[in-house]
């Protein structure tokens, strides 16, 4: 028994390449001992995960695959440069317009020059300044581009990457989003545990119909969440039914609540599409 430690890929491969192939990942947030215990040590809380597992009722966590593992963590990498790109984008806006008066676009940030930054600025510390954003902004991008491309190179023969490019609103990038980081559908018995997993239901407490606050609304896996939620902003906008059940669940709602269901409706839909291999078809889904 080995202590949850983030790192723990490198223990789990060793122990399976040295024949340990039953090695379990316990799901921290799903284990939680009685709080009345006197006493309570490493050797104590051991026994109790052991005793779970006789049981058969020991939470645990997925242990993805070593082979797809790469990929699905250099997917991640991109994301995680795409938000370091645009909070340098979002730093020249602010500088422009706080020392110049002059709103720029996300899209004209991109094309702009260093002529154009000195005949704005003219400061020297300023252009300096801005000089900077604009050389991670183009050097981020480059690095963006060349992940990419060698993400598409491993999954564009896949047929769940090609099939959930026919859902509105999923693109390339969420499409191989969802393919890497869903990894084997058949991990989720039902639906609902997939949407759950998704983060795209809702989390609350009720006793006699009344609410008593609210469970662990992030135990789920947070890229599928943006996923999804970037898909229903996409497809309530190029898709007419998709559209009207947005404008109906804002009606009896708000926004944020219409968004997140909307991406429910997505996340159900693609879990039938990638447990059945099948493209979408709006007759079936959208009734």
């Amino acid at each position: 028994m080995v202590e949850s430690t983030y790192n723990w890929y490198w223990l789990v491969d060793g122990l399976m390449d040295n024949g340990y192939s039953s090695a379990h990942l316990a799901n921290p947030a799903a284990i939680k001992q009685y709080e009345g215990l006197k006493h309570s040590d490493d050797q104590h809380d051991a026994f109790f995960l052991a005793q779970l597992l006789i049981l058969g009722i020991l939470p645990q966590g997925y242990i993805y695959p070593k082979k797809g593992r790469p990929v699905r963590d250099l997917a991640r990498k991109r994301m995680f440069l795409v938000k370091h790109k645009t909070a340098h984008i979002l730093s020249l806006q602010s500088l422009i317009q706080r020392c110049c008066a002059i709103k720029v676009s996300a899209n004209d940030i991109r094309n702009l020059t260093v002529k154009e930054l000195e005949m704005w600025l003219q400061e020297e510390y300023l252009v300096l300044s801005a000089q900077a954003n604009l050389d991670s902004i183009n050097f981020l991008k480059q690095k963006i581009k060349d992940l990419e491309k060698a993400i598409k190179k491993n999954v564009k023969l896949k047929k769940p990457f090609q099939q959930l490019q026919t859902v509105p609103g999923i693109g390339p990038i969420l499409a191989m989003t969802i393919m890497l980081e869903v990894g084997d559908i058949g991990r989720f018995p039902e639906v609902g545990d997939f949407a759950s997993y998704c983060r795209c239901v809702s989390s609350q407490r009720l006793s006699d119909g009344k609410r008593k606050g609210s469970g662990n609304r992030k135990n789920g896996n947070r890229y599928l969440s943006w996923a999804f939620v970037e898909a229903a902003q996409l497809t309530r906008r190029y898709n007419e039914h998709f559209r009207k059940y947005y404008n109906r669940k804002v009606a009896q709602a708000n926004t944020s609540l219409a968004t997140k269901a909307l991406s429910n409706k997505l996340a159900r839909i693609c879990y039938y599409i990638m447990r059945d291999q099948v493209p979408f078809n709006e007759e079936l889904y959208c009734p």
